[in-house]
């Protein structure tokens, strides 16, 4: 849909606002606003966080301050930003009285309209202006106090005009929001079935006719009566990686090595590698072989990847688990990824032992984990059934995040658009 202009417009003088209507007022941003300082105590005024998503209850995440008069003032109807420039975006007209952190710049609006400015003040061209203003030793972390932002030049019209503007932008952008929910839902039902579409090919399998024998563990079930149930380690070889010790890096055998970070799920980052010592002794006891399963041992605990032999020479860190399957076995490195995968997801792994939690998965914990063994031509069969359905829809996920993503841009256009006066919504502001 394309949005009438005004009229006529006028030269601002102002790169971040370039042409503006003729009628709206260019004033620095000081002349609109006071900046609240009054320091307060948090036992009094209730902790309130500053998001990208506006001014909200303090989060459980939020880092917790000592009492004391160590916070800001806020009253309903303040604006409030983050002046830190890696907190971009963290702002907005609170709907609360409370206090927040000293790193925020609270403004109390004076002679403009809370909704509007809540607009204007939120848009990225301003959030950029905003950034720009500030000052710090660090090339990518700044701030922007007052003393700087009250010189941000702003174009702004009559109360009346502020509050349709406001008005279209509220009815607008909650259809968008409406659209964005439909596909952040989408998103989740496509991630469900994936999950759900790998559990069951690689505990149930591919026919659904096939005869079925009681697996003998609880979560489990029946499985196959011709699939082999056994612990990892009767099948795999399970080895932790080196241990790094920067003191000891001499120089003398220097190669690369692969970190926790780098095995994310399915594939493995190469690029920019960290480098250390590895002696004669550790060359087959720490290095990697195409077919390798590399598991992570903490955060993201079971993640895993195939190395497929995308470097020459590599080797491993402690904080990954490798899998090599022992001389006796026969089975595919990609159908073991995929139980991996479904054992990971459904949480599996974070309760082993009775624990609803565990911060590693250990090597004896996942040298005895149990998983369930085809034949290795239907293992190669569910490999390659679960690559064509995993697919399918990860491509279907693709195009609904990147309908989310031109959503979320349509809408920060319009926004930037129409609080900049580049569109004239005041005949739309009441149209249903």
């Amino acid at each position: 849909m394309s949005f009438p202009r005004y009229e006529k417009y006028k030269d601002s003088g102002v790169e971040w606002l370039g042409e503006v209507p003729e009628h709206w007022d260019l004033r620095r941003l000081g002349h609109h606003f006071i900046e609240r300082r009054q320091k307060v105590s948090d036992r009094d005024y209730a902790p309130l966080s500053v998001t990208k998503n506006g001014i909200v209850p303090q989060l459980e995440t939020a880092a917790k301050t000592d009492d004391g008069d160590n916070r800001k003032r806020v009253c309903a109807g303040d604006f409030v930003i983050n002046s830190r420039s890696d907190r971009k975006g963290s702002s907005g007209l609170s709907p609360y009285d409370g206090s927040v952190s000293l790193i925020s710049t609270v403004l109390d609006p004076r002679g403009i309209v809370g909704e509007f400015a809540h607009q204007l003040l939120r848009s990225i061209p301003f959030q950029e202006e905003f950034y720009r203003f500030g000052k710090g030793i660090v090339a990518d972390l700044w701030s922007t106090n007052y003393s700087e932002m009250k010189n941000i030049s702003l174009a702004i019209p009559l109360p009346k005009e502020q509050t349709a503007i406001a008005a279209f932008l509220d009815r607008e952008t909650a259809k968008i929001d409406a659209l964005v929910a439909e596909q952040d839902r989408l998103v989740a039902l496509l991630t469900e079935k994936r999950q759900a579409v790998i559990s069951h090919a690689v505990t149930k399998g591919l026919n659904p006719d096939a005869p079925m024998k009681d697996s003998g563990i609880e979560w489990l079930g029946e499985v196959p009566e011709h699939w082999g149930v056994a612990a990892l380690n009767y099948r795999y070889e399970v080895a932790l990686g080196k241990m790094l010790d920067e003191k000891r890096i001499t120089g003398e055998h220097l190669a690369p090595y692969l970190r926790n970070a780098d095995v994310q799920w399915g594939y493995i980052k190469t690029d920019d590698l960290p480098e250390m010592d590895f002696k004669d002794a550790d060359l087959e006891r720490y290095s990697l072989k195409p077919g390798d399963l590399l598991v992570c041992e903490g955060g993201d605990v079971g993640r895993a990847a195939i190395w497929r032999g995308e470097l020459r020479e590599c080797y491993y860190q402690k904080a990954l688990h490798r899998l090599r399957p022992t001389s006796a076995a026969s089975d595919a490195a990609d159908f073991l990824y995929y139980a991996l995968y479904g054992s990971a997801k459904s949480g599996r792994f974070t309760a082993m032992e009775g624990k609803s939690t565990i911060a590693h998965l250990t090597a004896e914990a996942l040298r005895r984990y149990y998983f369930i063994f085809p034949p290795l031509e239907e293992q190669q069969a569910i490999a390659a059934y679960l690559d064509h359905e995993t697919a399918r829809l990860d491509a279907l996920t693709k195009e609904a995040e990147r309908g989310i993503e031109l959503l979320k841009e349509r809408r920060a256009a319009l926004i930037s658009a129409a609080v900049t006066g580049k569109i004239d919504v005041r005949g739309l502001a009441m149209e249903e």
